[in-house]
Order: structure tokens, then sequence, then C-alpha cells
């Protein structure tokens, strides 16, 4: 006879473990908040950082990057909101011509013959009627995702102010033999962040650019605006090639068909020359990933979690291949190289000299100095490089 016995510790660490995640569960919301937060964070730490460089105080640094930003974001939606209300309007008002010209091109081909009859006895009547509902959820979805926005970026305002402090009390529940590695960790991640919203800026200014310049050429009206649209989508995976391209083709679509058809074609073009080539190589230099590696995580994460999973696949997917660096994590297939042993053996006396360095300092101060010696680490590192 076998017998199971399980101690009350046991129970316990189940039950805190399943409290933990229900917790989780319930304030996902809030969790995506501070993730948002601290990639907010992670972006603007670097422009911060090089101001205190050059003499600027660091809390009239963050109050400036924080205004500025606030500024752009302000002159951007000032001038782009009532071009595209406007557009909105012309649309709406040409909608019978550009209907009858889109029902005359489908009619001409066999295949579409059908879409067509369907397209011609379009009734808006009973769309409007089991829209209604749609357009009332996506109201409310949106006035909630401006609200995430808001207090994340006021969280990452407060964090970044209050920054020694909760460094220090990260550092203060972490062992201070591990303060070193945990630093480096910290550091990384920051550089992760910064090189994924850096390819986010890239890759959505691209596609504006090219969307802007296909609309001048073809002489389509209010490019500008639907270029700074169709940049803004392009954040979202998968969903934003739909965004990105409807508006542009519509409106080339009421200048002519010919117009209308070249502009979804040379898109098209463009959005796989972006999801197969440029997306792999922008953000494969920004966080150090394979090509291969940067579009399996894309697949994974929408697949796992819609579009926030795509939106965060690329730094999760760095951040794990970092950590395995940083924490000297042994793999199964891997053996211990030289330079391992060596840098095994930069780390033990760092570790050592930095528990010399702060024996009596409490964890604020020693949070400093950690971070302090492993960007001389890096910028050394660096040096030696080139």
């Amino acid at each position: 006879m076998v017998q199971f016995e399980i101690s009350a510790r046991s129970v316990l660490t189940v039950i805190v473990a399943v409290a933990a995640i229900w917790i989780l569960v319930r304030l996902a919301p809030m969790v995506l908040v501070l993730l948002a937060a601290l990639m907010l964070v992670g972006t603007l730490s670097p422009i911060v950082a090089w101001l205190e460089r050059h003499g600027v105080r660091r809390n009239f640094g963050i109050g400036l990057v924080f205004g500025v930003g606030a500024a752009v974001s302000g002159l951007l939606l000032f001038l782009m909101v009532p071009v595209l209300v406007t557009q909105l309007k012309t649309l709406v008002e040409h909608e019978p011509e550009i209907r009858g010209r889109m029902v005359d091109f489908l009619a001409s081909s066999k295949l579409t013959a059908s879409l067509a009859d369907e397209l011609r006895n379009l009734h808006y009547s009973e769309l409007l009627k089991s829209a209604n509902g749609t357009v009332l959820t996506m109201t409310q979805h949106a006035a909630a995702i401006v609200a995430y926005s808001v207090a994340a970026i006021f969280l990452a305002l407060y964090m970044m102010i209050d920054r020694d402090r909760l460094r220090g009390g990260l550092f203060a529940v972490v062992p201070r033999k591990h303060h070193i590695r945990f630093s480096r960790v910290q550091l990384n991640l920051e550089l992760i962040v910064g090189g994924y919203i850096r390819g986010q800026v890239i890759t959505c200014v691209l596609m504006s650019v090219f969307i802007l310049a296909l609309l001048l050429i073809c002489g389509v009206p209010n490019a500008l605006a639907i270029a700074t649209f169709g940049g803004i989508a392009d954040v979202l995976p998968y969903i934003g090639v739909f965004l990105t391209m409807g508006p542009a083709v519509v409106a080339g679509y009421s200048v002519s068909p010919a117009i209308g058809v070249t502009v979804f074609a040379l898109l098209l073009a463009y959005e796989e020359f972006e999801s197969r080539v440029l997306i792999p190589l922008v953000y494969g230099r920004a966080l150090r990933l394979p090509s291969s590696v940067v579009f399996f995580s894309l697949i994974a994460g929408a697949t796992l979690a819609g579009i926030i999973g795509a939106l965060l696949a690329l730094p999760l997917a760095a951040a794990i291949l970092m950590l395995i660096e940083e924490l000297r994590v042994e793999l199964p297939g891997e053996t211990t190289q030289p330079e391992d042993v060596r840098a095994h053996d930069k780390d033990l006396r760092e570790e050592r000299e930095y528990e010399q360095r702060t024996e009596s300092a409490p964890a604020e101060e020693a949070a400093a100095v950690a971070v302090e010696m492993t960007r001389g680490r890096q910028e050394a590192e660096k040096e030696a490089k080139k």
C-alpha cells in the first residue's frame, strides 16, 4: 500500500497560487496598464538620462519629455481630426457614386457578378439596425482604452519621478548577492523595450510615408490624413492591414476604379514586403532576434492572446532569451565554453566588489551602486567590441 501525505504547507502554497492566479485574471486590465507604463518608462528613460548627462535636472527633464510628448500628440490630433471628419463626410456624400462604380466593376466579370447584385441591393437601414449594438459596444471599448491609456501615462510619470524609491524597494526584496545580475536584467529589459518601441516607430513612419507618396502620386485627396491614420493603424498586427488599406483604397476608388485597383495592389505588395522583410529586419536588429524567431513569435502571440499577445510577443521573446543569457542558464545541448567560465569569474568578482562597497548601505543606495557598476561594464564591453 502506497500512502500519500500532503503537508499543510503544500496545501497553503496551492491555495495561495490559485488565489494569485484568480486575482491576476480579475485584474488583467490593470496588469496591461502596468505593462504599458513599464514600456513607456523603458522608452523615455534613455531620453531623460541623456538630458541629465547634459546638465538638465532629472525632474525638469521628465516634465520636459512628457510635456513635449503631450504637445506633439495634441497638435497631431488638432491637425488630423478635422481633416479626417471632413474626409468622412465627403466619402458619405459620394457613397452612391462610389458604390455604382464598384457595382459596374464587379458586374464586368462572371466570377463577381453575384457580389455586384448584393452590393446593388444593399439596404443601409437594416445594417444600421444591426450595427447599433456593435457601435455602442465599440464606443464603450474605445472609452475604456482611452481611460486605461491615460492611466498608463500617469503611472509611467509617477514611476519615473519615484525611480529611486521604487528601485530601492525592488532591490530590497532581492538577496544582495544577486543585485548585480538583477541590475543587468533590469537595464537589458529597458534596452529591449526601447528597441521594440523604436521598431514600432520605424515601421509606422515608413508606412505613413509610403501611403502619403502613393496617394499624392495618384492624385487622391486628403492624402496626409489617410497616411497618418494608416501609420497609426499599422501598429496593430493582422487587423492593421485592413485598417491601413481600407481608407486608402476607398479614397482611391472615389477618384477612379483604376486608381483604386492601383492603390490596392501597391499597398498589398508593401504589406507583404513589410511582414516578410521589414519587420524581421527591423525588430531582429533592435531586439537581437533571428528573423525566424520574430515571425514565429508574432504568430504564437496572436494565436494565444490575440492582438495583445501579438503586440507583446516580440519583447517577451527577447526578454526570455536575455534571461537565459544573463542568468547563465545551462541548456541541455550546450557545453561550457572558456568564455562562459571567464564571464562567470567576472560575475563573481563584481558581486564581491559590490558586497564590499554596499556592506552597510540601505537598499536604495545599494541599487544605485549596482546600476552604476552594471552600466560601467556595459560601456566597457561596447568599447571592447569597437
